[in-house]
């Protein structure tokens, strides 16, 4: 069984906004001690894009985080997972995240980074997802403004699937994913 895909940005789409937002962020941040801190786990392909599209010297660190589990809607508890390795101090913060919705997860993660003393943080989000009556969190560079889509590819999964699709694309009926049946 094949499951209608959607795709909602190309995989040479995400490309070229990818370089857009490199060279933004390029433009902001030289001179600082950057360092681009990616949301485990549906960041690490877009951190890995935009820090090649860097024109500026920078450092990467990961943090984890989680408010899905398997669902494909936020429990609107956010857990962490993992904290980052490298002491934030004095650091100018980059959180390289793949989706924002409520805005819960980065709230808490501003907030340690603001408590462990980095120097500004600041947040670049591949997509927002912009719900009539939601207030979004404030992202300072993004890709893409989309509706409530659940969306997959390019990082972004079903139950930890898909995150190799090479684009982003949507589904009507996420019950029918498996394993096995996507192509």
């Amino acid at each position: 069984m094949e499951i209608p895909l959607r795709v909602i940005h190309s995989e040479l789409e995400i490309k070229k906004t990818v370089d857009e937002l490199g060279r933004q962020i390029s433009e902001q941040y030289r001179g600082k001690d950057l360092l681009l801190v990616g949301i485990l786990n549906g960041a690490f392909i877009f951190l890995a894009d935009l820090s090649r599209s860097l024109s500026i010297p920078h450092k990467i660190d990961f943090m984890g985080a989680s408010s899905y589990g398997d669902a494909t809607q936020s429990s609107g508890n956010v857990k962490i997972t993992k904290y980052p390795d490298t002491n934030p101090q004095g650091k100018d913060i980059l959180i390289v995240e793949d989706v924002i919705e409520t805005g819960l997860t980065l709230g808490r993660i501003t907030g340690y980074f603001l408590e462990e003393g980095a120097s500004s943080v600041r947040i670049c989000s591949l997509i927002v997802k912009e719900k009539p009556g939601r207030k979004s969190f404030p992202a300072d560079f993004v890709g893409y403004r989309e509706g409530d889509e659940f969306l997959i590819g390019y990082g972004m999964d079903y139950a930890g699937l898909y995150r190799n699709l090479p684009f982003l694309a949507t589904l009507d009926d996420p019950s029918l994913l498996d394993e096995n049946t996507l192509s």
